[in-house]
């Protein structure tokens, strides 16, 4: 087993296991834990109570952080020339159809999040092996095959992320960076907990929100109480 460092032993004892903190606390305290020389990413993981193998108990959704993500996402507007102007303007980093699938077949894939039109899905149908794995496709659930391109770039730029429940039932997502102030670290959190509550599957029975547990990266985690929540 690993020996722990100086600074992740110090960080550790800051941590009450036996307590479940409210999402203040636990903002704070995560940036108070984070020593890292970078600006390290906030995350959280939500266990859910429901049974992904089932449809019916599926959670999948798009939101939108109020205070952003903190990091710059690089977005890909694969569209029709009537459309490349609009995406340009709304900030798309890359703009194109045909060059760009090209690119994406040798093997490229340099971007964050695609977004294209209902009538181009036909020809990344055979790119679903390469986008696929790196969460990259393109889906009308998450808003980013829709004809209206400029409101989709736009949303994206602006802290939109989509989430979904992974095999084991817990949904994981970037929600900020250390730098933020603790108020706009709960802000976000808070946004994507709402959320998950609103998309409850009617099938989910028992107790919905297991656990929550926020970390930032390489910092020990906090636990915080999903009843407070």
């Amino acid at each position: 087993m690993a020996r722990l460092t100086k600074k992740q032993k110090e960080a550790q004892a800051k941590i009450d296991r036996n307590k479940l903190y409210s999402l203040q606390e636990a903002s704070a305290l995560i940036k108070e834990i984070t020593n890292v020389k970078f600006d390290a990413s906030v995350d959280i993981a939500v266990r859910l109570g429901v049974d992904p193998r089932k449809a019916n108990q599926m959670v999948r959704g798009v939101v939108t952080l109020p205070h952003g993500t903190g990091k710059d996402v690089k977005v890909l507007a694969l569209v029709t020339p009537d459309k490349e102007a609009e995406a340009k303007e709304a900030g798309a980093d890359f703009v194109g159809l045909d060059e760009y699938l090209d690119k994406i077949k040798g093997g490229w894939t340099d971007v964050d999040v695609i977004i294209t039109m209902p009538s181009v899905m036909g020809k990344l149908g055979p790119l679903g092996r390469i986008l696929g794995p790196r969460g990259l496709m393109p889906n009308p659930k998450t808003g980013t095959v829709t004809m209206d391109v400029a409101k989709a770039v736009s949303d994206v730029k602006a802290g939109k992320i989509d989430f979904k429940v992974d095999k084991t039932g817990i949904v994981h997502a970037a929600i900020g960076k250390a730098s933020f102030s603790a108020d706009k670290i709960a802000g976000n959190a808070k946004e994507l907990i709402d959320t998950l509550v609103k998309l409850k599957p009617t099938a989910a029975k028992g107790v919905y929100m297991k656990s929550i547990y926020m970390s930032s990266t390489m910092s020990p985690s906090v636990q915080l109480d999903p009843k407070a929540v």
